[in-house]
């Protein structure tokens, strides 16, 4: 599984970004599919996680509320909408896809290929 994230960029506190990711891969709709951080010196922490067909996703409690996860399975795209972003959310943020058919997600044991990160920085 080939991973490649996008739309990160600097944004003030309060502002939104919304983040892709482009999947190389076949049948995209059997894999469940989540969304990572990581600010510096700290370890990758989960964000959000989606079935298969987009429904059930789950959140971390700091992304709850404030991120959407989302995905488009004809076009091999996953999303995350992030609005209220606040200076603690600067961090690289990476995609993640889970194992083929599984449907478990809510936890970084449950995948299995990255991509490549996107950096979101939030100004105060």
């Amino acid at each position: 599984v080939q991973l490649q994230a996008s739309g990160g960029g600097l944004v003030q506190a309060g502002g939104s970004l919304r983040l892709s990711c482009a999947a190389s891969v076949r049948a995209f709709s059997r894999y469940p599919m989540g969304w990572f951080r990581q600010a510096p010196g700290k370890d990758r922490e989960f964000v959000a996680g989606i079935g298969w067909s987009g429904s059930s996703p789950v959140y971390a409690d700091s992304a709850k509320g404030r991120f959407t996860i989302s995905r488009d399975n004809a076009k091999n795209t996953v999303y995350l909408q992030m609005n209220s972003l606040r200076p603690e959310d600067t961090a690289v943020y990476y995609c993640a896809a889970g194992r083929q058919s599984y449907r478990t997600y809510g936890s970084t044991n449950d995948y299995a290929s990255w991509g490549q990160g996107t950096q979101v920085t939030v100004s105060s």
